[in-house]
């Protein structure tokens, strides 16, 4: 058994980013200033697309689109269950309702199938989620949802350096990106929104900071404008230097942290290959570049004999760190009570939300570690 606590995730972060960070502290401009605007700009080059903007998180974004989407009672928006609960819960927030549709049930992702039957008069966004570092078919998806007029928006969260079709994802259209501490790379909390559109990156631009004409750090007077006024309500969803720094270090070693993430993977997938209890996930004929943010297998709990929290709780006992992402939203006790939903709505997502667990995966992790995870769930499959 290992004598030290193997995290399922952990940030890479080296001297040379903390300095980094306390320069920023020593310069005296910590708040949204010009790391922040660079972070930005490489993000964009990055991703591919015409306009980035940083947020203090990914439900930031979220709750801004909502907003500039006037999306409110009596609407109701298409995402699935098999998420994290900060969208839904916007949704929610902003007085309309969640609509639940199924995923693939290999995939983790909904599918044109599956959100098809989901559309109604009253659909006013579509909000698919690319999932552990592999790609929706986010073309179908577009084209389905340009059909019934309806704007889509990509939570890519887990979709930092995933291609889709040969593009990086996000580089049209509208989408979200996380740097949550497990994500890819982290600025400790924080998101960026991109999109194509001129006007909504000008509006988002405006409503992440009070609904201010010119944003905290302007690019040509290094401070506020005395002309800026409120052009609309806003909110304080700005991204501080503090954090972008850290951002942009971690930016420019995205590539050789994913090539890491997918050698880790490789070997799971190799030493798990005859594992008949555990059945990882398909990737997407449209995923041409695989980010690997999870490494997420399904526990066959008919042949292994045990619950998908037995088998963590196991892990746990021999010093290794899991994850679980996600217990299906539709489930969860507020959505069961206000909603009504019930066992039998999503049975994809339902089968899904009682077997998945994430295995440890990080770009500090070393291939000894994988063989460690690798002969503690033997261990506990043997038993």
């Amino acid at each position: 058994m290992r004598k030290n606590f193997l995290p399922f995730s952990r940030p890479s972060i080296t001297e040379e980013d903390i300095s980094a960070v306390g320069e920023v502290l020593r310069s005296g401009w910590i708040t949204t200033g010009p790391n922040a605007a660079a972070f930005e700009r490489d993000f964009s080059e990055y991703v591919g697309c015409p306009h980035a903007v940083a947020l203090g998180s990914a439900s930031a974004g979220m709750h801004l689109i909502l907003k500039a989407l006037n999306i409110g009672p009596g609407d109701e928006v298409i995402t699935p269950s098999m998420t994290w609960v900060s969208t839904v819960n916007l949704i929610v927030l902003a007085g309309a309702v969640p609509v639940f549709a199924d995923i693939h049930r290999d995939t983790l992702m909904v599918t044109p199938e599956t959100i098809a039957p989901c559309f109604s008069p009253r659909t006013r966004a579509v909000i698919p989620v690319h999932f552990a570092g592999a790609s929706a078919d986010i073309t179908a998806l577009k084209g389905l949802a340009d059909q019934k007029g309806v704007p889509l928006v990509e939570d890519a969260a887990h979709a930092l350096g995933t291609h889709h079709g040969g593009g990086h994802v996000g580089a049209t259209g509208t989408s979200i990106f996380s740097f949550h501490p497990i994500k890819n790379i982290t600025t400790g909390e924080g998101g960026m929104f991109c999109t194509d559109d001129d006007e909504m990156a000008e509006r988002i631009g405006r409503l992440k900071f009070h609904g201010l004409g010119v944003d905290a750090y302007d690019r040509q007077t290094q401070g506020r404008s005395p002309q800026a006024q409120v052009l609309e309500p806003g909110y304080k969803y700005n991204m501080t230097d503090m954090a972008a720094v850290l951002g942009l270090r971690q930016l420019h070693r995205l590539n050789q942290f994913n090539r890491k993430r997918n050698q880790l993977a490789a070997r799971y997938l190799e030493w798990l290959a005859n594992m008949d209890e555990l059945l990882p996930l398909a990737i997407p004929e449209n995923t041409t570049q695989h980010a690997w943010h999870l490494f997420m297998v399904r526990l066959d709990t008919d042949r292994a004999g045990i619950s998908r929290d037995e088998f963590m709780e196991g892990l746990k006992a021999r010093n290794i760190g899991t994850g679980l992402h996600f217990r299906a939203v539709h489930l969860q006790k507020y959505y069961r009570e206000s909603m009504g939903m019930e066992k039998g709505a999503l049975p994809h997502t339902e089968w899904n939300s009682d077997r998945i667990c994430s295995l440890p995966l990080f770009p500090d992790m070393t291939f000894e570690d994988v063989d460690s995870v690798v002969e503690a769930v033997k261990e506990i499959l043997s038993h």
